[in-house]
């Protein structure tokens, strides 16, 4: 223990040499009652390895400030607990989550580094409230405007997910009893939404080079891309992303051994992931990731062309599908920067690689397939995320939905036209003045010479087959066709 970490007895009285606080000098802190008592304990030293204290003072008699100090030290609760401040536990409960995957274990140190250890490592965490919590997150947005690289809405709230999962460690130790990153307030970090890249969109982009964050292409950018990557060494492998929606470390770790081009299917048991520059062979993003999906004729077709010409090249079909020129395994990240080159040398709008999966999605869609389907073509473990993440409404289906909206209305005021056109059956009631003049004029009586007229067939409107703007005006109006003939404005046609 450092010559620090202590209980004491200060108070405020001024030095009349100095003007200073005698502070723990007081020469009066022997009455009784003067001053009060305080304790220092010594914490690790900080990131850039300035020293850090914690005190703590107020306490009227030297048994409570002891008291206050053992129980920060944890001396009352479970045995060999500690002092523990937020860092210190922060970087306990990183080295002990077993289940967390390199890329994720890497973002979250990132985190804890960058965010959360600077404001909150020298907390002790059974001091930690809301207000600190809330300062420090506070601080990071009023900050995020200076820097060069402004930190998103969505990236305030994973920051703030790290630090409320470890709490939740700490609960569970029972190092604390409330989570205080729960009550934080922060921005809405709402999910970009995909968009299409439509021609419109195609031209402000060319004239002013903004483009949203997630894009998809629509068939005929799609069909560009696999005509000018046609003679592309990974051609099959772009196609597999395209038409099935593979992940990156997906595609890129297919092996021989999990294509069945027998019954056209295709596994999807592991994936490469890039660590640190190394690339590693491990188990799908998650369980759901593991699936079997069919291939279509036209893509078995290329897969066997593709295997037979192995074949000959290597002389045995094992490993990996896809590689480099050198015969290596392809490093995801690599792939991503192939895939943009060839992008811009297509001079098609951009597109992230992984948004060829929200455009597997989509055309799945707009072929006619049902969201099930592509929930178990894309690996998702609920429809919900197929629904409202990775699909995005084509031009094509936003056609289809606008034709059947415009013939249900057309469809309604056509049976409207025909109700209003349909002459009334009820007799208009006779007055009695027109009673009796019918009864004075006396019936004509038809002689033999006469000729005998056909009786009149009743009048049936005829039903329009097609949706004219002319005719649904003229239907909307009501127009009464009879009457018109009956007054011989129209020439009637038997």
């Amino acid at each position: 223990m450092r010559g620090q970490e202590r209980v004491y007895k200060r108070c405020g009285c001024l030095d009349p040499a100095t003007g200073r606080r005698w502070e723990s000098r007081c020469p009066r802190l022997a009455e009784r009652g003067h001053g009060t008592w305080y304790f220092a304990l010594e914490l690790p030293a900080a990131s850039d390895g300035k020293r850090q204290q914690l005190r703590r003072g107020g306490f009227k008699t030297q048994a409570a400030a002891q008291a206050a100090r053992s129980y920060l030290l944890g001396k009352d609760a479970t045995g060999g607990r500690g002092l523990v401040t937020v860092g210190q536990w922060l970087d306990l409960w990183l080295i002990t989550r077993e289940s967390l995957s390199d890329s994720t274990r890497r973002v979250y140190t990132q985190h804890v580094t960058d965010y959360l250890k600077p404001g909150l490592g020298g907390v002790p965490l059974s001091e930690l409230t809301v207000n600190k919590t809330q300062t420090v997150f506070t601080s990071l947005i009023r900050l995020n405007a200076a820097r060069a690289k402004p930190l998103s809405p969505a990236t305030l709230q994973r920051i703030r997910a790290v630090l409320h999962a470890a709490l939740n460690g700490a609960i569970r130790r029972g190092l604390i009893t409330s989570n205080p990153a729960h009550w934080v307030e922060l921005p809405a970090g709402r999910r970009p939404k995909a968009v299409v890249w439509t021609e419109p969109r195609v031209a402000h982009w060319r004239a002013t080079g903004i483009r949203p964050p997630v894009a998809v292409w629509t068939p005929t950018h799609t069909a560009a891309f696999l005509t000018h990557v046609r003679d592309h060494p990974w051609y099959e492998l772009f196609h597999l992303i395209v038409l099935l929606g593979l992940r990156r470390g997906e595609a890129a770790g297919l092996r021989w051994a999990d294509l069945d081009l027998k019954h056209d299917v295709l596994m999807v048991s592991h994936q490469l992931r890039d660590d640190h520059g190394r690339t590693v062979t491990c188990p799908p993003k998650t369980e759901s990731s593991v699936r079997s999906v069919a291939l279509d004729l036209h893509t078995a077709a290329l897969l066997r062309r593709l295997r037979a010409r192995r074949a000959v090249e290597w002389g045995s079909l094992s490993g990996f599908i896809f590689h480099t020129r050198r015969g290596t395994v392809i490093n995801p990240s690599y792939l991503t920067i192939e895939f943009r080159r060839q992008t811009e040398l297509a001079d098609l709008p951009p597109i992230r690689l992984h948004d060829l999966r929200h455009g597997a999605a989509s055309l799945s869609l707009a072929a006619g397939n049902d969201l099930k389907t592509v929930q178990a073509m894309l690996g998702h473990s609920s429809i919900v995320i197929t629904a409202d993440t990775y699909t995005s409404v084509l031009p094509c289906l936003a056609h289809q939905a606008a034709e059947a909206t415009a013939r249900l209305v057309m469809h309604a005021a056509h049976a409207t036209s025909r109700s209003l056109r349909r002459p009334s059956r009820t007799r208009r009631q006779a007055t009695p003045a027109r009673a009796t003049r019918q009864l004075a004029k006396p019936k004509r009586t038809m002689t033999a010479s006469e000729p005998t007229m056909p009786p009149r067939r009743p009048h049936t409107p005829t039903t329009p087959t097609t949706h004219d703007p002319v005719d649904l005006e003229n239907m909307l109006v009501g127009v009464d066709t009879a009457r018109v003939r009956r007054q011989g404005l129209e020439p009637r046609t038997r």
